[in-house]
């Protein structure tokens, strides 16, 4: 097992990229001079900009065309500019192809032929203590850190913090590992005894001990593909706001059911969850409960936002619905978000 594990890392590394991120930022120089009192004093003196490296991640080559997957946060810097460093040493510039802002995914491009990609795995698959092991840049500095654990679990939720601005993002339908995961980690591959990507290394939880969070690979696997045949990532949604039900809420909206995900107005509370701007097209009505979607049940492990990310844009779904005292069943036709 062990001389199995340094042969996939062997085989792997070669996929995996640092990634920096530089901004031009302005400098400028304090001479000393003296004022019209005699009196020393110093000047600030702009002196232009200068690129400035402001942060980086990790993330893999997919495709040998040049093609690597990261995290979105990872790009997510305005007005900044982007580059790969290979394993070899290389540094390219690279261009940002698309970015799903529901899964924090990223793909970028690098002008480069004849790259070592890494295969992608299957994480709908995965079992509860299985090996997993991480590999990036770890804090920026050590590239090729690798880590070795398990799957410790699934479907996890997270709400992550992904700038000094507290802005925030919410993840579902994470793998949990206790194989580390530390700044600078993000974007890098999750990986399984035979070298497949079955996830993207994500977050950390500051304070704890082995618990780190990776992507599930599949959702990059449909925006590769999306990407090839339109040329653009299609986000499936509703057209309906809604919010997942428990027995606070349950109180508070006065509903007979204290699961599913219950569809209310724009008017309404501010933590919604935001899937469209209308229920006209979808047939669905304010105050109706959400059950199942897909034959899959609605709730706070399986949130309905999850759900709909194992559809297709158009693809016709039926929806269990409780209205007025009744249970029926509504099929849906997944629009795409714009």
């Amino acid at each position: 097992m062990e001389e199995q594990t340094i042969n996939i890392i062997k085989k792997t590394l070669p996929a995996v990229v640092s990634i920096t991120v530089s901004k031009y930022l302005d400098i400028f120089s304090t001479p000393l001079g003296i004022s019209p009192l005699g009196i020393e004093k110093s000047f600030i003196v702009p002196k232009g900009k200068k690129s400035v490296k402001i942060g980086g991640g990790s993330g893999f080559i997919v495709d040998k065309s040049g093609i690597i997957l990261t995290n979105r946060h990872v790009v997510d810097e305005k007005k900044a500019e982007y580059y790969i460093i290979l394993n070899n040493g290389e540094r390219y510039k690279a261009k940002i192809l698309a970015k799903d802002l529901i899964n924090d995914i990223a793909i970028l491009k690098i002008q480069a032929k004849e790259l070592t990609a890494i295969k992608l795995g299957d994480s709908s698959n995965l079992k509860l203590g299985q090996t997993a092991i991480a590999i990036g840049n770890t804090l920026g500095i050590f590239q090729n850190t690798i880590s070795k654990g398990v799957v410790s679990g699934l479907s996890r939720e997270i709400t992550t913090s992904e700038n000094i601005n507290g802005k925030t993002q919410k993840l579902v339908g994470l793998i949990q590992t206790d194989a580390a995961i530390n700044p600078g980690n993000s974007g890098g591959p999750l990986i399984d005894i035979q070298g497949n990507a079955i996830g993207i290394n994500a977050a950390m939880v500051h304070g704890a001990e082995n618990i780190g969070f990776a992507l599930p690979i599949n959702p990059a696997k449909r925006d590769l593909k999306d990407l090839r045949s339109f040329g653009k990532i299609r986000s499936p949604f509703l057209g309906v706001r809604y919010i997942i039900l428990d027995k606070e809420i349950q109180k508070k909206y006065k509903t007979t059911l204290d699961h599913g995900a219950l569809v209310i107005s724009e008017s309404l509370a501010e933590t919604l969850i935001t899937i469209g701007k209308s229920t006209k097209k979808s047939g669905l009505k304010e105050k109706d409960i959400i059950l199942e979607a897909g034959n899959e049940k609605v709730s706070f492990q399986n949130p309905l936002e999850q759900i709909l990310q194992k559809f297709q844009v158009n693809q016709i779904v039926t929806l269990k619905i409780f209205r007025n005292n009744k249970e029926i069943y509504l099929k849906i036709k997944i629009g795409e978000r714009k």
